[in-house]
């Protein structure tokens, strides 16, 4: 005969909890430093070229994306930099960080989407070259690297959500090495036989007694 019961059977949610975030912590790692990586690379390469008329005719002018604006560059570092710090602390700390690093990859997301199309670096360029602080750029053209570098961005900004969202369930930097707080006991010297000569040596090189008294 079979009984029924209306007490429901309790569930353990542990175990997705602590796959979840394994799996969070996980993507949160490759988007943040694959993030970071983009964006430093594609700030390195071509965003703009153009150019200018000088005396011996059109001359030619490119501008990297260090050269449009530092923005991106410097938020990608920082946002690596709150990648790391997130293990470093915990609770509110760990909360703030990961916003840091959301916020990281918001801002390089919006640098690199305002340079995709600004001509100031290729006009001072421009002036520079004919002498003429009047001269701006002509045939201005542009290339896909800030739309790399906004992909950066977006990449850090998912990592620093994930942060937001999981980070409570991920380790910390020092849990691997934390110990109970129970003191170690200390290894008690092993008593000194009397009839081993080398024994009693090695004590009175110790400083110790070797008689026991």
């Amino acid at each position: 005969m079979e009984y029924v019961t209306a007490v429901p059977h309790p569930r353990s949610e542990a175990p997705g909890s602590a796959r979840a975030g394994r799996m969070s912590l996980a993507l949160a790692l490759l988007c943040g430093a694959l993030g970071a990586a983009v964006a430093l690379l594609a700030t390195r390469q071509r965003w703009s070229e153009g150019t200018v008329t000088v005396a011996g005719g059109p001359f030619p002018l490119t501008a990297k994306g260090s050269d449009v604006t530092g923005v991106p560059a410097a938020l990608a570092i920082v946002g690596l930099a709150a990648l790391v710090a997130v293990f470093a602390v915990r609770r509110a700390g760990r909360f703030m960080v990961a916003g840091l690093l959301a916020l990281s990859g918001a801002g390089t997301v919006a640098a690199a989407l305002l340079g995709a199309s600004d001509s100031a670096a290729l006009d001072e360029k421009a002036a520079q070259a004919s002498g003429d602080t009047a001269a701006t750029v002509d045939a201005l053209t542009h290339t896909a690297w800030p739309y790399v570098a906004v992909a950066g961005g977006a990449l850090i900004l998912l990592a620093g959500l994930l942060a937001l969202r999981y980070g409570r369930q991920w380790p910390g930097m020092s849990g691997r090495y934390e110990r109970g707080g129970a003191p170690r006991p200390r290894r008690q010297a092993r008593p000194t036989d009397p009839d081993r000569p080398e024994e009693l040596w090695k004590a009175l090189d110790r400083g110790e007694d070797p008689t026991g008294a």
